[in-house]
């Protein structure tokens, strides 16, 4: 069984930065596709972005251009950088792996069958 275990949440003000991480506990999920979600209080959960094995990206079209996910194979970690923060981007972030190949750009959470705890990012304005 996988753990997969996200930290570097907090809150920042409107067009600061927070970077999260999320440590596997078994290196071939890391491998495989991982993926960043979200779930603001009243509000379904959405895919933020996704990352496949060869490298490829995804992200929604709220956060292009401001998040950029990477993976850390050294250390077990998928990270997502997010900069320009928006009060929107508010919400519980949750990291996701095991994804299907052909279906990790979708980023669509019902492909992924682990997940972590989550961390919560605050933006204030």
């Amino acid at each position: 069984q996988v753990h997969l275990v996200e930290s570097g949440g907090g809150s920042v003000q409107t067009g600061g930065s927070l970077r999260l991480s999320c440590v596997v506990s078994t290196i071939a999920y890391t491998r495989r596709c991982m993926g960043w979600f979200r779930q603001a209080p009243g509000k379904e959960r959405e895919g933020v972005a996704s990352i496949r094995s060869d490298g490829t990206t995804s992200y929604a079209d709220s956060v292009k251009g401001r998040f950029t996910i990477s993976k850390d194979y050294a250390k077990n970690r998928l990270d997502l950088q997010m900069n320009s923060l928006k009060p929107e981007d508010s919400a519980m972030f949750y990291c996701a792996a095991g994804a299907p190949w052909h279906d990790c750009l979708r980023i669509n959470e019902f492909d992924f069958g682990n997940w972590g705890q989550g961390t919560q990012v605050t933006v204030s304005s």
